[in-house]
C-alpha cells in the first residue's frame, strides 16, 4: 500500500481467500484492504492518537439518509451529548480532492450538522469549521484536539 501523509502507525493484517485484510478497531473486525480503507484506517488512528478522540466517540461507515437517498459516511466523531463533532470523508490516494468532494460532505452535513468537516485522500487533508448562521464553511489549518468537558 502507498505511503500516506500521516504518522506511521502499526496495523493488524491477515490474509483470507487471497485478499489482504486490515483490522478495524472501531468496527472490531477485519476489512478488505482497499485503497480507501487504507486511508480510513490511518485517519482513525490519527484522530485517536494525535488528536486524542476517544474510541467510544468514533463511528465508521454507517448509513445515513440525505434527501431520501441512502449514503454511507466514512468517519463520524460524536460529542459526549450525542451531537456530531466531526465528519470525515476519505478517498483513495489516487483520487484528487475537488469541489465535488466538498459538495458531497456538505450534503452529508445537511443531515448530520457536524461542527467540523475533514476531507482526505491520505496525501492531502482539508479541514473546515461550519458557520451555520452564514451557511458556509471556513477552512482551517487543522481540526482542534479533543477536549474533554469536565
Amino acid at each position: 500500500m502507498q505511503k500516506l501523509n500521516f504518522p506511521t502507525y502499526s496495523f493488524r493484517f491477515k490474509n483470507s481467500e487471497n485478499k489482504t485484510l486490515i483490522y478495524d478497531e472501531i468496527r472490531k473486525k477485519f476489512m478488505v484492504l482497499q485503497p480507501e480503507e487504507w486511508v480510513r484506517q490511518h485517519c482513525v488512528k490519527y484522530l485517536m492518537e494525535e488528536k486524542g478522540f476517544p474510541k467510544s466517540l468514533i463511528n465508521v461507515e454507517k448509513e445515513l439518509k440525505v434527501n431520501n437517498l441512502r449514503k454511507r459516511y466514512d468517519i463520524v466523531i460524536f460529542n459526549p451529548d450525542g451531537s456530531i463533532h466531526l465528519i470525515v470523508e476519505c478517498k483513495s490516494a489516487k483520487i484528487n480532492i475537488d469541489q465535488t468532494t466538498f459538495d458531497q460532505i456538505a450534503r452529508y452535513n445537511l443531515a448530520l450538522n457536524a461542527t467540523y468537516l475533514m476531507v482526505t485522500n491520505g496525501i492531502n487533508h482539508y479541514y473546515c469549521e461550519m458557520d451555520f448562521e452564514a451557511e458556509r464553511y471556513q477552512f482551517l489549518k487543522d481540526i482542534p484536539d479533543y477536549v474533554k468537558n469536565e
